[in-house]
């Protein structure tokens, strides 16, 4: 098992329990920030760009200033140097506002081994339930003064809907919109197959996550000979799906076993993509 590494900008990689945080650094009391989690896989972040341009983007929106990219891959290069090829990472980018009485942002890495539970996931896929958000689908995007779609570290919701999953006895939460359609789950895209079309939740449309796997996933849909498209979709489409997966940066392709109480069936797809993603299986 790969010890925990932690690299802060401006002082390169440190002790695990060595103060990074500020105690009145707004990241922590207000949730105050951005961050990126990437695979990395043989020693290199799987995605990297695309995961710097949703930070950007993200940091334009909520006006977080950042150095230039290159400062933020020396920072990852840092933590990730010497970490053993043949070992799965998930490699974490944080970055805050910074003290609450001004200053500088606080930028820091993090890169840990794969949790065995995110691994076995792509194997042996998760039982999910649907959970109301709230909001009709489109609300959120309607908002102009609400910066949607960004990877943010005010993660309230998020986890509040996986202890409502513990509790409930299911592994992962999808949320669904009060108008009835299904929008994402708290660190997950969903995908499914129609057909011979892959499919997933408009972003733009919705104030979803653009997820950067189902992205690529979608872009590379063709290589395997599946048409790819973004619609709506309610539960009951899901459980009429030829396929239903999650999606994540670090746990891959995780195929719905459940939705509901309700088995949905294996999909004989499931190996194609998850040889097209890359992800190693256990």
């Amino acid at each position: 098992m790969e010890e925990t590494r932690v690299a802060v900008l401006g002082r390169g990689v440190v002790p695990v329990g060595e103060l990074v945080l500020r105690g009145d650094d707004l990241g922590v009391l207000r949730g105050d920030g951005l961050f990126e989690t990437m695979h990395l896989r043989g020693g290199r972040p799987w995605l990297r760009d695309a995961h710097l341009a949703r930070l950007r983007t993200g940091a334009a929106a909520v006006e977080l200033p950042l150095p230039p990219d290159e400062v933020l891959v020396q920072l990852l290069e840092s933590v990730a140097a010497g970490w053993p090829a043949e070992v799965e990472g998930a490699l974490r980018l944080v970055c805050t506002r910074g003290p609450e009485g001004g200053g500088l942002p606080t930028i820091y890495a993090t890169l840990g081994e794969v949790a065995m539970a995110s691994r076995r996931a792509r194997r042996d896929g998760v039982t999910v339930a649907t959970l109301s958000l709230g909001v009709p689908a489109a609300a959120r995007a309607e908002l102009d003064w609400l910066p949607t779609g960004i990877k943010s570290t005010s993660y309230g919701a998020s986890t509040a809907a996986r202890r409502w999953a513990a509790r409930n006895g299911v592994d992962d939460v999808l949320w669904v919109s009060s108008d009835g359609y299904v929008l994402e789950g708290p660190s997950a895209n969903v995908v499914w197959l129609d057909g011979g079309t892959l499919c997933a939740v408009p972003a733009a449309a919705t104030g979803i996550l653009p997820g950067t796997t189902v992205a690529w996933l979608l872009a590379h849909a063709g290589e395997v000979g599946l048409a790819a498209a973004e619609r709506m979709v309610t539960p009951d489409g899901l459980r009429a799906a030829d396929g239903v997966w999650f999606t994540s940066s670090v746990r891959g392709l995780a195929p719905l076993r459940t939705l509901d109480g309700a088995e949905l069936p294996a999909s004989p797809h499931s190996p194609t993509l998850h040889a097209l993603l890359g992800f190693p299986l256990p």
